[in-house]
C-alpha cells in the first residue's frame, strides 16, 4: 500500500525539488560511466578506421546476469556415452549428450542419474526412440573454460515431428505457462454459483434496461467487453462500452494478482488458450455472457450525428447483456442480409426485454456512427495497416487440412472503434488525475533508417513514396493505398513492409517521462495518449489500469460530495475528473488532493516505481506471446504442408538477382528465397541493365545427384517439373489426378495454380507460380520451402 502522505506529495510533484540534492553524488558517478562508454566508443571507431579489415574483439570479464535462455533448452537426447576431459582409462561416465535445437547454443551433457524416472527406465532398457524425443532442459553449470555446459532435462515432451510435442516445445522456450492455476490463486475465486451482492446494485449505476450485447468470435467464452446504443435525441445518439470489472475480483497482492501478474497476458494459438485468469473468472463471474446481470466499468458517450464527441461518463455500473453476437452475425446486419424472425426461431439467441429488431437497429445505428468515427481519425493523422493472418481449418482428429488468410470485415472494425475510443478516453482521465504513475502505452515514431528501407524498397518497385520523415509517412501512406487498390496483392506487400519500418508499441509509467510528454504519444493512432483498458480478461496492464481509474472515480464522487456539486447521475453532467474536460484546478485543491490520496490507497493503485516494473515486464511478456503465437503459427503450417507434401500458389517476386529471387507466397502472406546457382539443367541469363532474369532448362538428359559437383544441385531442389499430363486443373481433374507423381497426393494437385512454361522470363512483381512444402522436422522444427513450378 501507499503511503498517503509520500502519495499526496507524488500526486502534487512536489518531490522534484526535494530529491535534487540527495541524487546529485550518484547523477555524477552516472555522468562519469556515460563519458567514459563515449571515449570507449571513440577508441573503438578509430581503431576500426585505421584497420578496416579487422574486427574488434573483446574479452568477457563477468556475467551481470543470467540469460534467461538457460532455462528454456529444447533439444535432442544422443546416446552415445559422453567422457570427461582427462579420462584416460577409456571408462565410459554415467553422461549422454544433449543436442539443442538452437544451433546457437553449445553441445550439452546429462547425467543419467539425473533424467526424469521414465526416460532413466527407457534408457537403461536400450529403447533408442528416445532420441527422437524432444526434452525440454535447464543448464545447470557452466564451468569457466568449459565448452560443454552441464544440463538437466526437466521434462520429456514427445516425438519430435508430432505438432503437440512441438507446441510445448514452444511454450516451454517462451516461458509461457500451460499449467493449471495454484491452490492459493483458485482460493481466491468466490464461491460458485456467484451471485451479485445487493450492496453493489445500490452503489452503481443500473444499466439493465438499456440495450446492450457482445460481438465476439463465434467460440468466444471470455467475453469481456459489451456494447449499448440509445437514441437522445434525432441528432444524439448514447453509446457506451461496458468492461468486465475485473479489478473488483482480482484483489492487490493476493495469490490471484501475483499468478495473473506473472503469467500477464492470455496467450491464443489455434486449439489452444492459454488463460491468464482461471476460468472461474474469465469464462463465468467476469464473462459478460446474455441474460445475466454482470459487474462492468462502464464509459458512456454522447456522439452528434457527424461523430463529435458533447457528452462523456465514466463509472461502475450493472449491465445485462441481451444477445451474444458473432462478428459473422453481425457482418450480416450491417450488411442488410439478415432477416429479423420475429419468432425466434433463427438467429441469435435474446435474453429479456428486447426483441431483435431492436438489436439489429442499435447495431446499425452504431456501424455509421463508427464509419463517421473512423473517417475523422484517419483525416486526423492516424493510419492503419492491416496485415494478412493465415487461418487454419481442422479436421476431425485435430490436424491442419486446409488454410486461407483471415480478411477482417465492417463488424470488427465497428468494435475495434469503440475500444480504440474506450482506451483513449481512459488515457486522458488517469493521466491527468495521476501523472506520476499512469500506466500507458506508446508509440515511437519510426527510426530514419528504417524509413529510409521502405522508400527505397518501393522506389525499385516503381512507387514513388516520400517517406523522409514519420510525418510524411502518415501522408503518404493513404495515397499507396489508393495508388494500388487495383492490387491487393502489392497492396499487402506494401503494409507488410512499412509495419517492418514501425517501432513496437510499449506500456510505460508517466513517471519515467515526467517532463517528455511529446514522447507519450501513439504515433499509429496519432493521439497524444492511449492505454489499455478493454481487455482485462486476458491483459493484466489493463487491470492496473482499472485499479487507477476506478481511485478516479470514487475520488470525484468524494469531492463532489464535498463540494455538493455532483451532477445528476441519470444523465452524463459535467464530471470535475472523468468528464470531457478535466478541471485541474479541482485536482490541485486541498479536498482533491486529499480524495485523490484516499481513493489510490483504497483500490491498490501502484506506486511510479512498481507501475515501471510491472510495463518493463508486461513489454517483455507481451513480445514472448506474440513470439509464440508466430512459432506456432509455423508449426501448424509445416504440419499442413507435411500432410498435403506440396501445395501451390501463386507469388510475386520482390527481388531478384543473378542467382536468386525472394517471393511473397500469396496463398501463406509469407516470403521465401529461392537459390537457383549452380543447378545442373538449368540455364539462368541475369540482363542486369533491366533487372530481368531468364531461366531455361536444358534438352539434355539431366545427371543423377551422385554424379554432380559438390557445389553443384540437380534442378529438382529449385524446380517442381510436371509433364503436360501431370497437370490438373478444375476442368480436367478426374481424367488426369491418377497421373500425378505418387509422391503427391491428389488433393494437393487438384489446384488451379497452373505452371509456367519455359524459358521464364521474371522481373521484380512478377507473378510466378510456387510449389510449396515442409523438410526437415526430425528435429521438430521444421523449413517452409519454395521451388518454380514450371513445365
Amino acid at each position: 500500500m501507499l503511503d498517503p502522505i509520500v502519495y499526496g506529495i507524488k500526486l502534487k510533484g512536489s518531490n522534484d525539488a526535494l530529491t535534487v540534492e540527495e541524487s546529485t553524488d550518484s547523477t555524477k558517478d552516472t555522468d562519469s560511466e556515460q563519458e567514459e562508454a563515449v571515449r570507449a566508443l571513440k577508441t573503438i571507431g578509430a581503431t576500426m578506421s585505421y584497420n578496416p579489415s579487422k574486427r574488434p574483439a573483446v574479452k568477457v570479464l563477468s556475467i551481470i546476469r543470467s540469460s534467461p535462455r538457460r532455462d528454456a533448452v529444447i533439444g535432442l537426447l544422443a546416446l552415445n556415452p559422453w567422457l570427461t576431459e582427462g579420462e584416460t582409462n577409456g571408462r565410459e561416465l554415467d553422461y549422454i549428450q544433449l543436442i539443442p535445437r538452437d544451433s546457437k547454443l553449445p553441445m550439452m551433457v546429462i547425467t543419467v542419474e539425473s533424467l526424469p524416472g521414465c526416460a532413466k527406465e527407457r534408457l537403461i532398457n536400450g529403447d533408442v526412440s528416445i532420441e527422437r524425443e524432444l526434452v525440454a532442459a535447464r543448464i545447470e553449470e557452466w564451468k569457466e573454460g568449459s565448452d560443454c555446459p552441464k544440463a538437466q532435462v526437466i521434462r520429456m515432451l514427445g516425438r519430435a515431428e508430432e505438432i503437440e510435442p512441438q507446441i510445448s516445445a514452444v511454450l516451454f522456450e517462451h516461458a509461457i505457462s500451460a499449467a493449471n492455476f495454484s491452490s492459493d490463486s483458485l482460493s481466491c475465486l468466490p464461491n460458485a454459483p456467484w451471485k451479485i451482492p445487493a450492496e453493489e446494485y445500490e452503489t452503481r449505476k443500473d444499466l439493465r434496461n438499456t440495450c446492450t450485447f457482445t460481438i465476439d468470435p463465434a467460440s468466444a467464452t471470455d467475453l469481456d467487453d459489451a456494447l449499448s446504443f440509445e437514441m437522445v435525441s434525432e441528432k444524439v445518439f448514447r453509446i457506451g462500452v461496458h468492461i468486465a470489472d475485473v479489478s473488483r475480483f482480482v484483489i492487490p497482492d493476493t495469490a490471484l494478482d501475483r499468478e495473473a501478474r506473472i503469467r500477464s497476458t492470455s496467450v491464443y494459438i489455434p486449439q489452444h488458450k492459454l488463460p491468464m485468469l482461471p476460468p472461474e473468472l474469465s469464462e463465468q463471474a467476469c464473462s459478460l455472457v446474455p441474460g445475466e446481470d454482470r459487474l462492468v466499468f462502464s464509459i458512456i458517450w454522447d456522439i452528434d450525428d457527424t461523430g463529435n464527441i458533447t457528452g462523456r461518463w465514466i463509472g461502475r455500473s450493472v449491465i445485462r447483456s441481451c444477445c451474444k453476437l458473432s462478428y459473422d452475425d453481425a457482418q450480416d446486419i450491417i450488411d442488410g442480409g439478415f432477416e429479423v424472425d420475429v419468432s425466434g426461431k433463427t438467429g441469435p439467441k435474446l435474453h429479456g426485454q428486447f426483441e431483435l429488431k431492436d438489436v439489429v437497429d442499435s447495431l446499425r445505428s452504431l456501424h455509421g456512427i463508427t464509419k463517421k468515427m473512423r473517417e475523422i481519425r484517419l483525416r486526423n493523422g492516424a493510419f492503419w495497416i492491416e496485415i494478412p493472418k493465415i487461418v487454419f481449418l481442422f479436421d476431425e482428429s485435430g490436424n491442419p487440412c486446409d488454410s486461407l488468410l483471415g480478411v477482417r470485415k465492417e463488424s470488427s472494425f465497428l468494435v475495434e472503434e469503440l475500444m480504440l475510443l474506450a482506451n483513449r478516453s481512459v488515457a486522458e482521465v488517469i493521466s491527468k488525475a495521476f501523472p506520476g504513475c499512469a500506466l500507458l502505452r506508446r508509440h515511437a515514431e519510426p527510426k530514419s533508417m528504417k524509413l529510409k528501407e521502405f522508400e527505397e524498397f518501393c522506389r525499385k518497385r516503381g512507387l514513388e513514396l516520400d517517406a523522409s520523415s514519420s510525418g510524411k509517412l502518415h501522408l503518404a501512406l493513404p495515397k499507396m493505398r489508393e495508388k494500388v487498390k487495383t492490387d491487393p496483392v502489392l497492396l499487402q506487400i506494401l503494409l507488410a513492409r512499412a509495419a517492418r519500418a514501425m517501432q513496437l508499441a510499449v506500456y510505460f509509467c508517466t513517471g519515467d517521462l515526467r517532463g517528455r510528454e511529446d514522447e507519450w504519444a501513439h504515433y499509429g493512432l496519432s493521439i497524444p495518449l492511449y492505454t489499455h483498458f478493454t481487455s482485462p480478461l486476458r491483459r493484466y496492464p489493463d487491470i492496473v489500469v482499472h485499479r487507477t481509474l476506478a481511485a478516479v472515480v470514487e475520488a470525484e464522487e468524494a469531492y463532489a460530495e464535498k463540494r455538493q456539486s455532483c451532477a445528476a447521475s441519470d444523465g452524463i453532467g459535467n464530471r470535475c475528473f472523468t468528464g470531457l474536460y478535466f478541471d485541474e484546478e479541482a485536482a490541485e485543491s486541498e479536498e482533491g488532493r486529499e480524495a485523490l490520496v484516499c481513493a489510490a490507497v483504497r483500490y491498490g493503485v501502484p506506486a511510479s516505481e512498481v507501475v515501471s516494473e510491472v510495463a518493463a515486464y508486461c513489454n517483455e511478456r507481451k513480445r514472448a506471446g506474440k513470439h509464440v503465437e508466430q512459432s506456432a503459427e509455423n508449426v501448424y503450417l509445416c504440419a499442413l504442408l507435411k500432410n498435403k507434401e506440396v501445395m501451390f500458389s501463386d507469388a510475386r517476386v520482390l527481388r531478384v538477382g543473378s542467382t536468386f529471387m525472394t517471393v511473397y507466397i500469396n496463398k501463406f502472406a509469407i516470403e521465401r528465397r529461392i537459390y537457383f546457382g549452380e543447378v545442373e539443367g538449368l540455364t539462368v541469363e541475369w540482363i542486369r541493365t533491366t533487372g530481368t532474369l531468364v531461366l531455361d532448362t536444358l534438352k539434355t538428359k539431366p545427371l543423377k545427384r551422385s554424379d554432380l559437383s559438390e557445389k553443384c544441385r540437380v534442378i529438382e531442389d529449385v524446380v517442381l517439373m510436371m509433364s503436360h499430363c501431370q497437370i490438373v486443373t478444375p476442368e480436367d481433374k478426374n481424367e488426369c489426378i491418377s497421373t500425378a507423381p505418387s509422391s503427391y497426393n491428389r488433393e494437393s494437385n487438384a489446384t488451379a495454380t497452373a505452371p509456367l512454361r519455359v524459358p521464364l522470363v521474371i522481373r521484380v512483381l512478377s507473378t510466378i507460380p510456387v510449389a510449396v512444402h515442409a523438410v526437415g522436422g526430425h528435429d521438430g522444427r521444421a523449413r517452409i520451402v519454395a521451388r518454380l513450378y514450371m513445365h
